[in-house]
């Protein structure tokens, strides 16, 4: 995989679940990963903020794809576990930009810290999760 970004690429071949969500990877590389989401009235709950469970979907997703850029070829990875904090509302009408960072890249598990932004800057959650890495199925 080239070190250049594939934000084009990804944004092509995302998963079908991210593009319903309607995530935009901006920049990515295998060692960050940066992308953002329209915040609609179909992402928020009651009132008109940003679901905690649309923030943790967009996360595990650029979580996913640090797993994937970061793993031998014909692997698979899978979330093991995930954990948010949430600090601050991101309202209907802003975009969550997010940021994603490598922890620990091991063989078979590594951690990805993904931070989430409102528009004036400030942090609004920040997710942890564990990816396992299945070898290629024979």
């Amino acid at each position: 995989m080239t070190d250049g970004n594939l934000a084009a690429m990804l944004n092509k071949n995302n998963a079908p679940f991210a593009k319903l969500m309607g995530v935009v990877m901006t920049n990515v590389t295998k060692t960050r990963i940066e992308g953002e989401l329209k915040v609609t009235k179909d992402h928020c709950t009651i009132p008109d903020n940003m679901h905690g469970g649309a923030i943790m979907a967009l996360a595990d997703n650029m979580g996913g794809i640090g797993a994937f850029l970061n793993m031998p070829e014909g692997a698979i990875t899978t979330t093991v576990e995930s954990k948010t904090n949430f600090l601050r509302a991101i309202p209907m009408g802003q975009t969550a930009k997010a940021v994603t960072t490598p922890v620990n890249i091991g063989r078979q598990l590594q951690l990805w810290k993904t931070e989430i932004f409102r528009d004036d800057g400030k942090l609004a959650a920040i997710v942890t999760q564990t990816q396992i890495i299945l070898a290629p199925q024979t």
